[in-house]
């Protein structure tokens, strides 16, 4: 039987996720972050705490598409990544977005030295989905997720996520190296599965492009 989401508080939903994300090691020493969408409302975890504590009164909630604040808790900052999440519930329709400081992320920034992060023939690709036409890749596709640089600043890092979210259209994910990873899905479950198949394929990447296979190429 499915389990109906529906009515789930988005607050809770945030807070739930980050201390999920925290056991990964995707949100540890405060960084990372979870947004959610729920009607005409995104509900952002909070800059600059510990993200596996996050309580449902220290959410912000900022309206859509307009970007004003509704509920800003006291004494709290909104993420840094507020406007980088924007891009990807504007331009993609994303249902949420995550921004994870996985360590498999990062490494894959520097295994793949280009603007690209390809790979092939992985069962894994099969969890994620195409932005265009949200079809579920096939195993012996190939997957491309951009890579952009890093910036001092985060919010410095918009225009190039924008630009990268244009040209490549059917990706559901942004790595920026020697920092992390922007992932997004039409649903807050699409997303979390995205950003979970993604992190295996980092890591199987890296395995293999250390032992001296080619995470590119079927053979």
């Amino acid at each position: 039987m499915a389990i109906d989401h529906k009515d789930e508080d988005p607050r809770e939903l945030v807070a739930s996720l980050c201390k999920d994300f925290y056991k990964l090691g995707w949100v540890t020493g405060t960084g990372g972050g979870v947004s959610v969408k729920k009607g005409d409302s995104i509900f952002l975890a909070p800059s600059g705490v510990q993200k596996e504590r996050i309580k449902t009164d220290e959410v912000f909630i900022v309206d859509f598409p307009t970007g004003a604040f509704r509920f800003e808790p006291e004494g709290l900052k909104c993420t840094e990544c507020y406007p980088l999440f924007m891009s990807a519930f504007r331009l993609r329709g994303a249902g949420a977005v995550i921004h994870s400081h996985s360590q498999n992320a990062f490494m894959a920034t520097l295994m793949y030295p280009g603007k690209e992060f390809v790979v092939t023939h992985m069962e894994m690709i099969k969890g994620l989905r195409n932005a265009v036409d949200q079809r579920a890749y096939r195993y012996d596709e190939k997957l491309v997720i951009p890579i952009i640089e890093n910036t001092c600043f985060e919010k410095d890092l918009t225009e190039s996520l924008t630009r990268a979210m244009s040209d490549y259209p059917a990706a559901c994910a942004v790595l920026v190296r020697r920092h992390g990873l922007y992932v997004w899905g039409d649903t807050w479950q699409k997303a979390k599965t995205h950003a979970e198949c993604l992190d295996y394929l980092f890591e199987t990447a890296c395995k293999m492009k250390a032992a001296g296979f080619d995470p590119t190429a079927p053979e």
